[in-house]
């Protein structure tokens, strides 16, 4: 395991990530263990949690699980609780769960918007007013909670997921506005279009594919570990004085037209 030293060292710090198993979760997890923290892995699949911890201990790292639903109030809160009387404190939250539905607006589910709700926006809610509770009382603390390329702009089939993503940022403005005062950094991390499971299917969509490529100016789909660096600043001293700001790793694609 390699270990930084100076402003963006974690050795010490203890990061939860929710949706940790696979995909973005469990790639910021291990970013952020090679930068010296100590990991706490979140979903509900408990053989998932047990399969991405063996990988990342496989690695040298010091690992956690903590199996609860984000989307209910009272097992968010009583598994951080339990966890903070337990084992340790939680320095840095990442809330990375979250989850997808493609369909045209005017055929869009019900119970799949409000899944999405409860998803994307309430579990940042759940889970971070429980850690904060703790970072507040400790005078210190990060969150930073991923949000989308989505949170700027919007495409055909997805209006839910877009309008989750904006909640997303705007609820880490509040956040920050409500916390910073008491040594706390809230802050947005904005994925641009990656290469992941919740991606699956466009990946394997030549025609989206391609025209993905045109649309970017890096010219490609992002890689999982090229979001590392952007969450490693956000959940290190380096961002001290980093408050209410969404940072995106998009390859260019909201700064284009």
């Amino acid at each position: 395991m390699i270990v930084s030293t100076g402003l963006f060292d974690l050795s010490g710090k203890r990061a939860l990530i929710t949706g940790s198993s696979q995909g973005i979760g469990l790639a910021l997890a291990r970013g952020l263990m090679a930068v010296g923290a100590e990991i706490v892995l979140n979903g509900r699949d408990r053989a998932k949690l047990d399969d991405a911890a063996a990988s990342l201990r496989s690695d040298g790292g010091a690992v956690h699980t903590l199996a609860f639903d984000v989307t209910e109030h009272t097992a968010a809160r009583d598994a951080i609780d339990g966890f903070e009387a337990g084992t340790g404190q939680i320095d840095i939250l990442v809330n990375n769960a979250g989850m997808q539905f493609r369909t045209p607006l005017e055929d869009f589910p019900v119970e799949k918007f409000e899944q999405l709700m409860q998803t994307n926006i309430a579990s940042v809610f759940h889970v971070g007013q429980a850690v904060a509770r703790h970072m507040i009382a400790r005078g210190a603390g990060k969150i930073v909670n991923i949000c989308s390329v989505q949170t700027a702009l919007a495409r055909p089939g997805i209006a839910p997921y877009t309008m989750t993503k904006g909640a997303v940022a705007n609820l880490t403005k509040g956040m920050a506005t409500d916390w910073a005062r008491h040594g706390l950094q809230c802050n947005g991390l904005a994925p641009g279009y990656f290469d992941t499971p919740l991606n699956a299917a466009l990946v394997a969509d030549a025609n989206f594919s391609a025209w993905l490529e045109k649309r970017t100016p890096a010219g490609r789909w992002g890689k999982v570990e090229e979001l590392v660096g952007a969450c490693i600043f956000l959940s290190s001293d380096a961002s001290s004085f980093v408050n209410g700001t969404i940072v995106y790793v998009d390859g260019g694609i909201t700064a284009s037209l």
